[in-house]
C-alpha cells in the first residue's frame, strides 16, 4: 500500500526509534508535548503529524496546513510556560508530501543529562514525562528528582556526609588500597601523604567552601567505608555477586558474596572479591599475584575488569536494588542502578564520557581501572571479540531505573545453531550476507532481533539494518513481533521466547514443572483459557496500563507464574513488565511473592492476593 512506503520513508533512522502518530486537523494536539517530554526523557523518537491511530489502524489523513502548523509549533517550542526547552533545530522537523497530503515529522532527540528533566508547564514536578511501552507515563516525584540530582555539576559522590570522618573507614581496605597504588605507581606523588593526606587528594575526604563542612564524602564512605558506617549514611547501598553454574535446578546459588557480616561490604572489597572470582572461571590461562595485580594479562581479562568498575562508578547508590552481579555458565550480567548518562547511540561510539561517581572513578584509575575517555565500552567489546564471543548487549529499564551489561560468553555464530538454521532453511541460508546471517542467529540465540541489538553486534548503520531486517522478514527467514515502536524479529517457526530458553543459558534453573505451566524450555505451552485471558495482550503491542493489570491479575488468580511465564503469554518484555507492573502490583496488595522473604529470586512467582481476587 502506499501508505506504507509512505510511512517507510518518514523512518528517519530505525525500527528501535520510538514512532508516535498523531491527528492534527484541528491544530497542533495538545498530547503532542506530553510525547515531546516523555520521548526526550527516553531515549527520543519521532512524532508524525497529520496521522490518526484508529482501532482498525493508521488513517493517513494529512495536516490542513503544513506551514501554518510548523509555525504555531516553533512558538511554542520557545514558549517556556508551554515546554521548558526547545531540543529542535530545523533538521529536526520537515514537512513531508504524498498524493496531495502533507505531513509534519518531528524528530526528537535525547536531551542530554544537563537538559533533562524536559518538562510541559512550568513545574518539572508535575510536567515530566517518559515513554515505556503502553506510551507516555507521568513521572514519580523521585525520578524527577533523580533528573535533577544528574543535571548538576558536583557529582553525587563528592558531597560530604555531616557526621562521617576518616574514623569511619576501614583501616585494612585503606591499607590493601594503597598497595594496590604503589604497585602500579611506586613513584607516584600522592603516596608520601599519609592516610588523611591520601584521602583528601582522592576526594575520599573534603571540605565544603561554601559551607565549611569538612569530612568524609558519599564516594570515600562508598569505597573505604565501614559496612556500619556505610549503611547508615547510605541506607540504599546494597551489593550482590551470585554465581549459578550448577545445572541442577535444586541449586540457587554456587556461590554468592552478599554483606553478611563477614567481610567489610564497601566497593573496594567487593570489587577486589568479585574480580578474582570472575577471573578464576574464565577459561583463559591468568595468573594474579599477591597484589592482585595481573600476570599475563589478556584483553578479555582487562575488559571484565572494566565492566566491573562501569557498574560501580556509574550507579545510582541511591536507587532500588543496588548493583548486581550474576554469572552463568554462559553469561555474565552487570545491573547498578541509575539511568544512562548518554545516549545508546554515543555509548556504541565510545568517546564520549558521562559518569555518575567522578571520584570513585578517580579512585579505580589510581589502581588501574576505569576509563576516563569514554573508551571503556570499547575496550569491553574489543575483549570480547577477541574471544569471538557474542557482542555485549546494554539494557535499559524504567521504574525503578536499571542499567544492565549483558556479556555473553557464546561464540558469534554457535556451530549446533549454525547447522540448525542450514537444515531449515537449506542452502538459501547458505546465500545470505554476513549480516543477515548475523540477525537469524542472533534471533535464534537470543530469542528475538531489534534493530538496536543488530547494531551492537554489527556496528553496522541502523538505517541499513532496518533494510536486512524487512528483507529477511519478506524472505520468509524472519516474522516480526509487534509493530513500530517496540519492533523485533524472530526466527520462522521458532515460538516466541525470553532469553532464559536460548542455547546460551540451558545450565539455568527452569521453572519445576508442578508450578508452571510450560511443559518444557523449548516448546511452552500454555492452557487454553490463559491464552484466551492474555489475548487482548497479544494482538496489541499498546494497551492502557490499568487494563494490562487487569489482565496481571486475571492470570494470576489461583496460579503461581513467574515474569518470564508472564511475559510469554503477555507478548511483554519479561523485565519491562516487572518493573512497570509486577512490582507496582505487589505494593499496592493486588499480587503477592511466592518466595516474599527473597524478593529479588530469580525464579520468584507471582499470584493474585485473596483480598485482590
Amino acid at each position: 500500500m502506499r501508505q506504507l512506503d509512505l510511512f517507510a520513508a518518514l523512518q528517519p533512522a530505525s525500527e528501535s526509534i520510538d514512532t508516535e502518530f498523531k491527528s492534527a486537523r484541528g491544530g497542533l494536539p495538545g498530547s503532542f508535548w506530553e510525547t515531546y517530554s516523555a520521548m526526550a526523557n527516553t531515549q527520543g523518537g519521532t512524532i508524525v503529524l497529520g496521522v490518526a491511530e484508529r482501532d482498525s489502524g493508521l488513517s493517513w489523513e494529512g495536516v490542513p496546513d503544513a506551514a501554518q502548523l510548523r509555525t504555531v509549533l516553533w512558538n511554542q517550542l520557545n514558549d517556556r510556560q508551554k515546554v521548558s526547552r526547545n531540543l529542535l533545530t530545523d533538521a529536526n522537523i520537515q514537512t513531508v508530501t504524498d498524493a496531495g497530503r502533507h505531513f509534519v515529522v518531528v524528530s526528537v532527540p535525547r536531551a542530554a543529562r544537563r537538559e533533562r528533566p524536559v518538562y510541559v508547564g512550568a513545574n518539572p514536578l508535575t510536567g515530566s514525562y517518559r515513554r515505556a511501552e503502553e506510551g507516555d507515563y507521568h513521572c514519580s516525584e523521585e525520578e524527577v528528582r533523580r533528573m535533577l540530582a544528574d543535571q548538576s555539576d558536583l557529582p553525587a559522590d563528592t558531597v560530604v556526609v555531616e557526621h562521617f570522618g576518616i574514623a569511619d573507614f576501614d583501616a585494612d581496605t585503606l591499607k590493601q588500597y594503597r598497595n594496590r597504588f604503589a604497585s602500579r605507581d611506586p613513584d607516584h606523588a600522592w603516596l608520601s601523604e599519609d592516610d588523611a593526606g591520601l584521602m583528601f587528594k582522592l576526594g575520599a575526604l573534603r571540605r565544603d567552601r561554601a559551607s565549611g563542612l569538612e569530612g568524609a564524602t558519599v564516594a570515600g564512605l562508598l569505597m573505604f567505608g565501614r559496612f556500619s558506617a556505610l549503611r547508615e549514611a547510605l541506607p540504599a547501598f546494597h551489593v550482590d555477586y551470585r554465581e549459578k553454574l550448577s545445572p541442577d535446578p535444586a541449586v540457587r546459588w554456587t556461590d554468592r558474596l552478599v554483606p553478611d557480616g563477614t567481610w567489610e561490604s564497601n566497593v573496594f572489597q567487593f570489587y577486589q572479591r568479585v574480580v578474582q572470582r570472575l577471573s578464576a572461571d574464565l577459561k583463559i590461562p591468568f595468573q594474579l599475584n599477591r597484589d592482585l595485580y595481573r600476570k599475563d594479562d589478556t584483553i578479555v581479562h582487562e575488559a571484565l575488569r572494566e565492566a566491573v568498575v562501569n557498574a560501580l562508578i556509574h550507579a545510582d547508590y541511591r536507587g532500588q536494588g543496588g548493583v548486581v552481579i550474576e554469572r552463568y555458565a554462559s553469561r555474565i550480567e552487570l545491573s547498578n542502578p541509575g539511568s544512562l548518562l548518554v545516549s545508546r547511540e554515543q555509548l556504541l561510539r565510545g568517546s564520549v564520557s558521562e559518569c555518575r561517581n567522578k571520584s570513585l572513578q578517580l579512585m579505580f584509575q589510581m589502581i588501574g581501572g576505569g576509563e576516563k575517555a569514554g573508551s571503556g565500552m570499547d575496550k569491553i567489546r574489543s575483549g570480547w571479540r577477541s574471544q569471538h564471543w557474542r557482542s555485549p548487549k546494554v539494557e535499559e529499564s524504567l521504574q525503578p531505573d536499571r542499567v544492565k551489561l549483558v556479556l555473553p560468553m557464546v561464540s558469534l555464530i554457535p556451530p549446533e545453531v549454525n547447522e540448525a538454521l542450514r537444515t531449515r532453511f537449506g542452502v538459501r541460508f547458505d546465500r545470505l550476507d554476513k549480516t543477515s546471517v548475523q540477525a537469524i542467529v542472533t534471533a535464534r540465540v537470543e530469542g528475538t532481533v531489534t534493530n538496536g541489538r543488530l547494531q551492537e553486534v554489527t556496528g553496522e548503520h541502523p538505517k541499513g539494518i532496518t533494510g536486512v531486517l524487512q528483507t529477511l522478514v519478506r524472505e520468509g527467514f524472519l516474522t516480526q513481533q509487534k509493530q513500530r515502536r517496540w519492533a523485533s524479529y524472530r526466527v520462522v517457526g521458532d515460538f516466541p521466547h525470553s532469553p532464559e530458553d536460548s542455547p546460551q543459558t540451558a545450565g539455568d534453573s527452569p521453572p519445576s514443572a508442578e508450578d508452571s505451566p510450560l511443559s518444557g524450555t523449548d516448546s511452552p505451552r500454555f492452557p487454553p483459557e490463559l491464552l484466551v485471558a492474555a489475548a487482548p495482550a497479544r494482538q496489541s503491542a499498546r494497551l492502557p496500563a490499568a487494563e494490562m493489570k487487569s489482565l496481571v491479575a486475571a492470570l494470576c488468580t489461583g496460579r503461581w507464574l513467574t515474569s518470564r511465564e508472564l511475559g510469554l503469554l503477555l507478548h511483554r518484555d519479561a523485565d519491562n513488565l516487572q518493573s512497570r507492573f509486577l512490582t507496582a502490583m505487589v505494593r499496592e496488595g493486588r499480587l503477592e511473592l511466592r518466595f516474599p522473604d527473597v524478593p529479588n529470586r530469580p525464579d520468584q512467582a507471582y499470584r493474585t492476593a485473596a483480598a485482590a481476587a
